[in-house]
């Protein structure tokens, strides 16, 4: 809304009425991303903070989580303060507050449009498998781990196959690129065999990226303000990248790719900052709310988007590294428990629990702890994915 009013003093300026345009020129700030940016980060943080008490009150009254996390209740771990009857469902809060942030500062255009949308659309898939949660008070109830998993592979391959068929986007599936090299690592001329390999393999990094980015911060969302500050780290990242990426000039300076319109992208991320300090606000040790599927499926769901959209899916991976661990401990437990079943008859396990941060709960470690070295692990990953912007 605001980059449209920015429009105003030169659309006066160009059409005779210069005195008006003159007067309303200091209008022109707003055409600045960074600016913008910075504007969508604090309004996200003020409307969270002020919408903060008044959604938790709301989520109360709706339904309260009366049983104990997993965790918790079968891994007997216990720092005397109860999980019960703190609700969950607070992803609304981070959404709503990102949404109503880029409704203001962002200049609208695709990109931004399909994050956001995708962003809702996961944000209503984790909402309704909390709901069905809380309401019916199971873990047991709400969507399955394959039905959840079927929704956002339908919502992956939506956004693949739609990437693919626009003119202005189809780069971004039929070229790969890796951290650390300038040039795409596979490309090839249209309609050779290259091409249709190329086709292939970016359609698949393209799903992964965004289902495998979804679930692995939902697997991170088991400790206060764990999730949602490795979450806040990673949108950090994309900033800079998605700031890059929609700078022609300094894009070709650094060998980033550079993708049109990508900058709104960091208006995004900078209000995801905002939304995720806010909740921070009220998810820091003892939570007063948790985000749940609703606020996980839809923040993890957006990096992987928003990687994507400026062709750096394997940064995320990089800057994200919190999130990667947490996933394949995940993997790794699973996958090995049934292979010694099956080899020895009896199940073993790598870690002491999963995910990874539980696991370190179980050696010992206060959730603050094991909280605050993820972040300091977060960080390091960061940087780690920020040299690749000159390390190439």
């Amino acid at each position: 809304m605001f980059y449209y009013l920015s429009q105003l003093s030169e659309w006066l300026m160009h059409n005779g009425h210069s005195q008006w345009g003159d007067w309303l020129s200091p209008l022109n700030v707003f055409q600045y991303s960074t600016f913008r940016s910075a504007g969508a980060a604090v309004t996200a943080l003020l409307i969270c903070w002020w919408l903060g008490p008044r959604v938790i009150r709301w989520l109360q009254y709706l339904a309260n989580q009366e049983y104990e996390d997993r965790a918790r209740e079968g891994g007997g771990m216990s720092d005397g303060v109860s999980k019960k009857n703190v609700p969950t469902m607070g992803g609304l809060l981070i959404v709503a507050s990102i949404d109503l942030s880029a409704l203001m500062w962002a200049q609208w255009n695709p990109l931004v449009t399909l994050t956001l949308l995708s962003m809702l659309a996961l944000c209503l898939l984790g909402f309704y498998d909390d709901y069905s949660k809380v309401t019916q008070q199971s873990r047991e109830a709400g969507l399955s781990e394959g039905v959840k998993l079927v929704g956002q592979v339908f919502l992956a391959v939506f956004i693949a196959v739609y990437l693919w068929r626009l003119d202005d986007t189809r780069e971004l599936i039929t070229a790969v690129m890796v951290p650390f090299f300038k040039d795409p690592v596979l490309e090839g001329p249209s309609h050779t065999m290259v091409w249709s390999v190329a086709v292939v393999v970016g359609l698949f990094i393209t799903v992964s990226a965004i289902v495998g980015s979804s679930n692995a911060v939902n697997l991170t969302d088991g400790l206060d303000g764990l999730a949602i500050g490795c979450t806040l780290i990673v949108s950090f990242v994309f900033y800079i990248f998605t700031y890059i990426a929609g700078n022609a000039e300094i894009a070709r300076e650094l060998y980033v790719p550079h993708v049109r319109g990508a900058v709104e992208l960091s208006v995004i991320c900078a209000a995801m900052i905002g939304a995720g300090l806010g909740f921070l606000w009220f998810n820091c040790h003892p939570a007063k709310v948790y985000m749940g599927d609703t606020g996980s499926l839809a923040l993890g769901g957006s990096l992987g988007i928003m990687a994507v959209l400026i062709h750096q899916p394997f940064v995320l991976v990089i800057a994200g590294g919190v999130f990667v661990l947490e996933a394949l401990s995940v993997m790794l437990q699973r996958g090995w428990f049934k292979w010694t079943r099956l080899r020895t008859g009896e199940g073993r396990r790598i870690f002491l629990m999963a995910p990874l941060h539980h696991h370190f709960q179980k050696k010992g470690l206060h959730e603050n702890q094991v909280v605050m070295r993820f972040y300091i692990l977060g960080i390091l990953f960061a940087v780690l994915a920020l040299s690749t912007l000159k390390l190439r």
